[in-house]
């Protein structure tokens, strides 16, 4: 199970160390949550669950698995996100991504993208209860690690408390336990996909009557939370809070996660150690994999965020005429500025 990929309590902390691996996640986010972007952010917290992005199955039937599933082993506690609606396909993919190591599979019934829905996936999927029930049957069956949903509260302009309902009523009948809400609702036409978790308005309220009509099921809410006060009052509510663009764009604020929410001892880490280890991650991947540091390097440009010279330092790291050097070398010059532009002069 899931949990067992958890750290042990550390012996210095004074408060118990919570152990549902869903109350705090981050969310899957296509393009972002790759490896080297879940590799940084467990060096910011131990014990955030991470999602990958979003992994179709015909890319897993028909690509480069290892590609798509490859992943550090670091990153525990991680699951895999599947993007399919075909049970047979799903169950496949579901074995495989048991079988590379991952602690849970889960389902996207929550994507509004027109590519997404092409394929017959992601957010529609809400229109077809007893198909996401069969699609997560069939995983249930071939796996032993937790299947769980993220999903809408409704598609399109219908907003009925009931839809959302029936659809969690169904699909947790077939045994999905763990449900990852979205406050909002799915344009399914008229919106781009950025607009989608901007335009339609937030409604708390149905992911709290959720909870209180499945008492037993594990309720985690996303959408609109940017801050640890925000997170510990849904957290008072629900059993769990996944953050997407935040964690993303402010990551620092992890650091404080495991301490705030998971009752482990105070961080010491700094933003020098973590940006020391990341130079290092990266030597490792161009050794292993040959992966330029720029492509590592982009997920940790908000890492300064709010502080003195961050813009300068994320212009450094950002400088692909840069691209030749050590990336410990990058990161000397990010932190002396004069030295950075001399260094460009000659490369120019």
């Amino acid at each position: 199970m899931l949990a067992r990929s958890l750290p042990a309590n550390p012996p210095d902390s004074g408060l118990p160390l919570h152990r549902d691996p869903w109350r705090l996640s981050i969310a899957p986010m296509m393009d972002w949550t790759d490896r080297h972007c879940r590799y940084f952010h467990r060096l910011l917290s131990r014990h955030t669950l991470l999602y990958t992005e979003m992994v179709t199955t015909g890319a897993l039937i028909h690509g480069d698995v290892a590609r798509h599933l490859r992943f550090n082993a670091e990153e525990h506690p991680i699951a895999l996100q599947l993007g399919g609606s075909e049970p047979a396909d799903l169950a496949h993919c579901a074995r495989m991504g048991e079988q590379w190591g991952y602690d849970e599979i889960n389902l996207n019934c929550g994507c509004p993208s027109e590519r997404v829905q092409r394929g017959a996936f992601g957010a529609c999927l809400m229109a077809e209860p007893q198909l996401v029930a069969d699609c997560v049957k069939a995983m249930v069956d071939v796996v032993g690690i937790p299947v769980t949903v993220k999903h809408r509260i409704g598609i399109d302009k219908a907003e009925s408390y009931e839809f959302v309902r029936d659809f969690v009523g169904t699909v947790s009948e077939a045994g999905c336990r763990v449900f990852a809400v979205h406050a909002r609702n799915a344009w399914l036409k008229g919106l781009s996909p950025k607009e989608n978790r901007e335009v339609p308005p937030l409604r708390y309220e149905l992911v709290y009557r959720l909870k209180r009509e499945f008492p037993d099921l594990t309720i985690a809410v996303n959408g609109g939370i940017t801050t640890s006060h925000q997170v510990a009052g849904q957290l008072a509510r629900l059993d769990g809070v996944m953050i997407g663009r935040e964690a993303y764009h402010n990551p620092w604020w992890l650091a404080s996660w495991d301490h705030e929410f998971f009752g482990a001892a105070a961080s010491e880490i700094s933003r020098e150690s973590v940006e020391a280890q990341m130079a290092d991650y990266m030597v490792r991947e161009a050794a292993t994999h040959g992966t330029p540091w720029s492509g590592i390097a982009r997920h940790m440009l908000g890492l300064r965020h709010g502080m003195p010279g961050a813009r300068r330092w994320r212009q450094v790291w950002s400088d692909h005429r840069l691209r030749g050097l050590d990336p410990r070398e990058v990161m000397a010059l990010a932190h002396h500025p004069a030295e950075a532009r001399a260094e460009e002069a000659l490369v120019l």
